[in-house]
């Protein structure tokens, strides 16, 4: 019954700011690596930011610099900062992790996603 909900979508203007945040909840014995996935219509999913728990971030090159994805693991959450957003990062944002319930086995998860729209 693990599940992971999304907010913090919307529509914004070109060069402003977003915060996105990916709750999981449910039967959770730990959370490895959590991350951030766009895809636009007609396009193919990409991935856009990752946390490992207790790694270094990753990020896509075309945000590298402009977004900034966190986690609180006290609180299960994983968040997006997205900075100085373009037209183009218009997307449905998804939420992504590797969660292990007291089976201790992991498996993947994805949230049903939030709309980000950035005008021009």
């Amino acid at each position: 019954q693990v599940q992971l909900v999304e907010s913090g979508g919307g529509l914004v203007q070109a060069g402003g700011s977003l915060r996105l945040s990916c709750a999981a909840s449910g039967n959770i014995f730990s959370i490895n690596a959590m991350g951030w996935y766009r895809q636009a219509p007609g396009k193919q999913r990409e991935l856009v930011a990752t946390i490992p728990s207790g790694g270094s971030t990753n990020y896509a090159d075309s945000v590298k610099g402009r977004f900034t994805i966190s986690r609180d693991n006290a609180k299960n959450t994983v968040y997006l900062q997205m900075n100085s957003l373009k037209p183009e990062d218009t997307a449905v944002y998804y939420c992504n992790a590797y969660i292990a319930g007291y089976s201790r086995l992991y498996y993947n998860y994805w949230g049903q996603g939030t709309q980000v729209t950035v005008s021009s």
